[in-house]
């Protein structure tokens, strides 16, 4: 049974690699530094199917070391010992390159383990996530590492590889492609960035066409279902669903309603009610605040309907929030005033309450002096 095109396609040097000319390109950093033969420790962060395994594999083969790969879905604290074992060993006299894929799924004892080997140079570590390293990786691993950012590629270049999907497709079968005007366009705009999403729809929308003797036509409305929703790009736990929410606060706080219906929407078609509805009534307390003071009450209102009602009859109330917030005017006076008083906790002594601000009911407290208003001279 064949591999998967992407596994096909995966490049074999970093002149093959699809996007990333912001770390990759000529004269950018990642890129001077490989070429420099200097080898750090090394963290790629970034979403899936942008090229983080794949440069990292690159890499750890042109390192001239001994190289280990681990999975931190599946790797034990075993698989780490014996990669600190092999140390010992001939083949690891000039060092170990650990390539570590989904670091975040160590947790920090697994981390620790290397972690000796990591600072004195005998492992040299090269490892990807696609979670924010700096909420999910060892601080002391960190700091020992340079952290490099992989974006999603831009559909110009996905094209690129697009179209040498298509080409080795035919080789491989002798068939030929016709392509309906659109078909790449249609993959390469709605694969939300993932080369291997993209090389995915490809491989589907070839092997669905069925072929006329050596000929197979394949239609931009195929393309088109198999792109449906391919774009969205949305893990509830992880990072994109925070930035989602960031996002959505943002936009209503600049007065976008445009932009924050769209982030609502992005929340809504993954399924996510709640998470909108809360931070529709922080929004209210936050943003708009004394400036309208009624709208926390309407908001919550949409908030309880959205809630009864459910999914998808529960987007109209939260769309009709989204509009009142966005054209509300706009007062962060509540949210100052809590901070700076919280604030001023942690720099000064809090010192005795005031007499005359004291409890009064009960027995003694007159005598005591509580409750009593100062005398003024």
């Amino acid at each position: 049974m064949a591999s998967p095109l992407a596994n096909r396609l995966r490049p074999q040097t970093l002149d093959d690699v699809v996007g990333q000319a912001h770390i990759l390109g000529k004269g950018a950093p990642l890129r001077s530094m490989i070429d420099s033969g200097h080898l750090p420790n090394l963290i790629f962060y970034g979403p899936s199917g942008v090229g983080k395994t794949t440069v990292a594999r690159i890499i750890a083969g042109m390192a001239g070391k001994k190289l280990h790969r681990l999975n931190g879905t599946t790797a034990s604290t075993a698989d780490i010992r014996a990669v600190v074992e092999d140390l010992g060993t001939i083949d690891g006299i000039g060092g170990v390159v650990l390539y570590l894929d989904e670091i975040q799924y160590l947790n920090k004892k697994q981390q620790q383990t290397l972690l000796e080997f990591i600072e004195d140079g005998s492992i040299t570590l090269i490892a990807s996530t696609t979670e924010n390293p700096y909420f999910y990786i060892y601080n002391a691993i960190l700091s020992r590492s340079t952290v490099f950012e992989f974006r999603p590629v831009e559909p110009e270049e996905i094209g690129r590889a697009v179209s040498r999907a298509f080409s080795i497709l035919e080789e491989e079968s002798g068939d030929r492609a016709e392509l309906e005007a659109g078909v790449a366009d249609v993959i390469s705009k709605t694969c939300g960035g993932d080369v291997r999403k993209a090389l995915g729809a490809v491989e589907f929308v070839w092997y669905a066409a069925q072929p006329e003797g050596r000929l197979r036509r394949i239609s931009a409305e195929t393309a088109r279902q198999v792109a449906q929703r391919s774009n969205m790009r949305y893990d509830r736990d992880g990072d994109e669903h925070y930035d989602i929410l960031s996002a959505f606060q943002k936009s209503i706080r600049g007065s976008d309603e445009n932009a924050a219906l769209h982030y609502l929407a992005r929340l809504l078609v993954a399924g996510d009610l709640l998470s909108p509805c809360r931070r529709l009534l922080v929004t209210a307390c936050e943003d708009i605040g004394l400036a309208y003071p009624q709208a926390i009450s309407i908001v919550k209102s949409c908030v309880d309907a959205a809630v009864q009602l459910g999914l998808p009859e529960g987007r109209i109330p939260l769309a009709q929030a989204v509009i009142l917030l966005c054209t509300a005017p706009k007062s962060n006076s509540a949210i100052m005033g809590i901070d700076a008083a919280m604030q001023d906790l942690s720099n000064r002594e809090m010192g005795e309450i005031p007499r005359h601000l004291k409890d009064g009911h009960y027995g003694g407290a007159q005598k005591l002096g509580n409750a009593r208003l100062p005398i003024c001279p």
